[in-house]
């Protein structure tokens, strides 16, 4: 077998798991293949303990496979009912000490500091410690609820050890990295915080070394897709185009799915197109009680990612009114993002919420949060009001705004951000790590 030139680990949780940076870690391994590197993993989580935990789930017959030469490894439990917590993770750190002592140049991609940029620290660590050879570069990608979950939670508590433990490993990486500006600010304020109760200055480090990539989508698999391609899909799902309104994303409480059937319900949409709520997640069931069996609303939690353009070009209007809590703040809005690549009739109606803005620009409606009566007004707006004219001229601009995010152009910046030394010798952790690029 002829040695590999060039390999990119990301650490995160891949499929089946419903989550926008799943997906972002598989753009960015096929934006790796597409470019010739010859080993590209992704390091993950068992399905089965995935599973255990609530997150929600996709159909795990209906998920897309990877591209060669990408391979997902997901390696068993080490120990026994001992060490019930750490199992999974030591197992994790050990396959990457494999990986990383072999010579080859590497480079981790970590999503989620906690706890998989905290694996990666402690993997590096582990495999400079065995004496061989250790050949990588490290990125760290903060993507929002890092800090809403856990520095918020440490600060509210006054308990700061957790919160300095995450600062310092992502601070460690030789690419500190944040989905969207308004990641970086979360986390820059959030380190003041910190800074004011322990005299740290990781406030000052943040917004010296953070930088900015966003989420990598994969523009083609939305921009090609046609109405004749999809009306296999429409068909199957009893629907039609410009017919329904459309709800595609995690359903929890932050998604504003609650404002959303409220405000469906008095618009003049109600009863003339159905709402179509596409997704799993935490808030389901409250939904579908709030829903109260209304043949008008309907719950589909079988999309796959295969039917996603379709159903997003079909709608007369994507309808996602996030909204701020203390457990969630939309940092980016991947879905959002999607919807404009795909074009078609319908507009996008969502809020200002946390990174949205950088998501949609000026391409989509506005309505404030915890607000469904201005959903319901721009609902009718966008679906009675709006000239042909009109949506499509809205269409077009929003693809060509979201195609900054294509998974292409995204991963070729995230690798020109790392330190252009030749010989990738390793040396960790390092605090100064590489050159903040501005965006």
């Amino acid at each position: 077998m002829t040695p590999a030139r060039r390999r990119l680990i990301i650490v995160v949780r891949a499929d089946p798991v419903i989550c926008g940076h799943a997906g972002e870690a598989r753009n960015l391994a096929e934006a790796a293949a597409r470019r010739g590197w010859d080993d590209v993993r992704i390091l993950s989580w068992p399905i089965d303990h995935l599973e255990t935990t609530g997150l929600p789930t996709k159909p795990i017959d209906r998920i897309l496979p990877y591209s060669d030469p990408i391979v997902v490894e997901r390696p068993s439990p080490v120990g026994d009912y001992k060490v019930p917590d750490a199992r999974f993770a030591t197992a994790m750190k050990g396959r990457l000490v494999e990986l990383l002592i072999d010579g080859v140049p590497t480079v981790v991609l970590s999503m989620y500091l906690l706890p998989h940029t905290n694996i990666v620290t402690e993997a590096m660590a582990a495999a400079l410690g065995t004496g061989l050879p250790v050949r990588a570069r490290t990125i760290g990608e903060a993507v929002g609820s890092d800090i809403t979950n856990i520095v918020r939670n440490c600060v509210d508590r006054r308990c700061y050890g957790p919160a300095l433990y995450l600062f310092s490993t992502y601070l460690a990486q030789d690419v500190s990295a944040a989905v969207s500006q308004y990641t970086k600010e979360l986390i820059i304020d959030a380190a003041q915080h910190v800074d004011r109760a322990c005299g740290t200055s990781f406030a000052q480090r943040c917004a010296e070394r953070v930088v900015v990539s966003y989420p990598a989508i994969d523009a083609d698999a939305f921009t090609g897709v046609t109405s004749a391609a999809s009306e296999q899909v429409w068909q199957q799902r009893q629907l039609k185009r410009d017919g329904y309104v459309l709800f595609l994303s995690r359903v929890a409480a932050a998604k504003g799915v609650d404002d959303l059937i409220r405000g469906y319900r008095s618009s003049r949409c109600y009863g003339k197109l159905p709402l179509i709520i596409a997704g799993n997640g935490p808030a389901l069931r409250e939904m579908q009680q709030l829903a109260a069996g209304d043949p008008s609303i309907r719950f589909l939690k079988d999309v796959s990612d295969a039917e996603k353009p379709a159903m997003m070009l079909g709608a007369a209007a994507y309808v996602l009114p996030s909204k701020p809590r203390p457990e969630f703040i939309e940092t980016f809005g991947i879905a959002l993002a999607e919807k404009l690549l795909v074009g078609g009739p319908g507009p996008v109606i969502t809020t200002q919420t946390g990174g949205i803005p950088e998501a949609v620009a000026d391409c989509a409606l506005s309505v404030p949060v915890n607000a469904p009566n201005a959903i319901a007004s721009a609902l009718d707006h966008a679906v009675f009001d709006m000239s042909e004219l009109e949506r499509r001229a809205l269409a077009e601009r929003g693809r060509r705004h979201a195609l900054k995010f294509d998974r292409d152009r995204v991963f070729e910046e995230l690798m020109a951000r790392l330190p252009s030394d030749e010989d990738w010798s390793a040396s960790y952790p390092r605090q100064s790590g590489a050159k903040a690029i501005s965006v």
